[in-house]
């Protein structure tokens, strides 16, 4: 049976703790983009209002986020593996693939969704691009392919 079979221990509880599904979206990696988009709204010609600006952050993280969440659901096969990683939520045991999964597929629509409503479908279409760039190049095709993925995985995050 493969490890994305969910195969977890009969203790496990379903849903892990708030500060699981906190780790899944890799906050320090998202408070990078956060910021990044910051410092991008403060030098635009053109600021917007503080109230579209603060929801286009919390978009921007929240689907940060997002990518984070999916990208542990997809490799927490070698996140097991590796000693800096072994100790994620799905690896542990706490979160489960359809879990982490379900948690991220959310993330990413609303937080899409939202941005597109409220700020513009242009600004959530960039969002949409960045969250599928980091999980289908990112993750799934280069990850496993290339020791350049810091590189390029930054720029999903540019």
């Amino acid at each position: 049976m493969s490890y994305r079979a969910n195969t977890l221990s009969p203790a496990h509880a379903v849903g892990g703790s708030i500060g699981d599904f906190v780790a899944l979206m890799k906050p320090r990696v998202m408070s990078l983009v956060v910021f990044t988009a910051l410092v991008g709204m403060m030098l635009a010609p053109q600021q917007p209002h503080p109230a579209i600006g603060a929801i286009a952050l919390i978009c921007i993280a929240v689907g940060a986020g997002a990518s984070g969440a999916l990208n542990m659901w997809y490799d927490a096969d070698i996140d097991a593996l590796m000693q800096r990683t072994a100790g994620r939520p799905i690896p542990r045991g706490h979160v489960t693939h359809d879990e982490a999964l379900t948690f991220g597929t959310i993330l990413a629509i609303g937080s899409v969704a939202t941005l597109g409503l409220i700020v513009n479908w242009l600004a959530g279409a960039l969002l949409a691009f960045t969250i599928a760039f980091y999980i289908l190049v990112y993750a799934m095709w280069l990850k496993r392919r290339t020791r350049q993925i810091i590189v390029i995985g930054g720029a999903a995050g540019a």
